[in-house]
C-alpha cells in the first residue's frame, strides 16, 4: 500500500509542494482525472515515519488518530487524523468501520423501535434521527466488545442485556461531498430490549434522546 487516492485535484495541488512526503506522477495526470493518486516518499520507511510526516502537515481537527491498512485486520501502513481521511479517499482501518444497533421492544404482539436523535451540537448530521447505538470501531477492540461499550455509553444498556445483540449484516457506502470521499462499512446489530427499558445517556447528555416508533 504505497499510494493514496486523492478525491479532488485542488487538494492534490495543496499537497504537491511537500516533496519530502508525497510523490506525484511526472505527467501531471492528476490534473485531469478524478481518483488520481500520489505516492508516499520512499524515505518514509516505517509506519512511525509516515505517521509523523503526515501529522506535521495535517493538523488535528478531531484529534482522533486511526490506522490505515490495505484491508480490515491487515498490517498498519501509517496512522492519520480521522477527519483527514475523506480528503485522501482512503478507508481508515478502524475509523471507516463502525457498529450500529437497532433496539426494539415487543408489546401486544407489536414491535416498537427505539430511535435516537443526534445532538444539535454534533459536527455531522446535527439534530437528525439515528440508531439507538452507533460508534466507530477503535483500534484493538472487537466489534462485539465495542458494541457493548457503546451501548453503555450511549443508551445506558448494561452488558447483561447488550451481549444478547444479534449481528444481522453489514452496510457499505461512499459519500462524496466537495473535496471529500468518505468510505465506510457499518456492522449492524439488532437487540430486543426488556419490557419497560428506557434508554438514557451516560456522559453524553445532549447526544441522545429516544422515542418509540411502532413497526408495521
Amino acid at each position: 500500500m504505497s499510494s493514496s487516492s486523492l478525491s479532488n485535484t485542488l487538494f492534490a495541488d495543496f499537497l504537491k509542494p511537500y516533496h519530502n512526503v508525497f510523490i506525484f506522477p511526472q505527467d501531471n495526470t492528476y490534473d485531469s482525472n478524478f481518483g488520481c493518486h500520489c505516492t508516499l516518499h520512499p524515505n518514509l520507511r516505517t509506519s512511525n515515519d509516515r505517521t509523523k510526516s503526515l501529522g506535521e502537515l495535517i493538523p488535528g481537527i478531531r484529534n482522533e488518530i486511526y490506522p490505515v491498512a490495505s484491508a480490515f485486520g491487515e498490517p498498519i501502513f501509517f496512522s492519520l487524523e480521522r477527519a483527514a481521511a475523506p480528503y485522501f479517499g482512503i478507508k481508515l482501518c478502524y475509523s471507516a468501520y463502525g457498529v450500529q444497533m437497532n433496539g426494539y421492544l415487543e408489546k401486544d404482539e407489536q414491535k416498537f423501535l427505539s430511535i435516537g436523535k443526534r445532538s444539535e451540537q454534533k459536527s455531522t448530521y446535527p439534530g437528525m434521527l439515528d440508531n439507538l447505538v452507533a460508534g466507530g470501531l477503535p483500534h484493538g477492540i472487537s466489534c462485539g466488545e465495542n458494541l457493548i461499550k457503546e451501548c453503555k455509553e450511549e443508551a445506558g444498556i448494561p452488558r447483561s442485556i447488550s451481549h444478547k445483540a444479534m449481528p444481522v449484516g453489514a452496510v457499505s457506502y461512499i459519500d462524496i461531498e466537495g473535496y471529500r470521499m468518505k468510505r465506510d462499512v457499518l456492522f449492524c446489530y439488532d437487540l430486543k430490549l426488556p419490557d419497560g427499558f428506557i434508554p438514557h445517556n451516560e456522559g453524553k447528555p445532549t447526544k441522545f434522546s429516544s422515542c418509540m416508533q411502532a413497526l408495521n
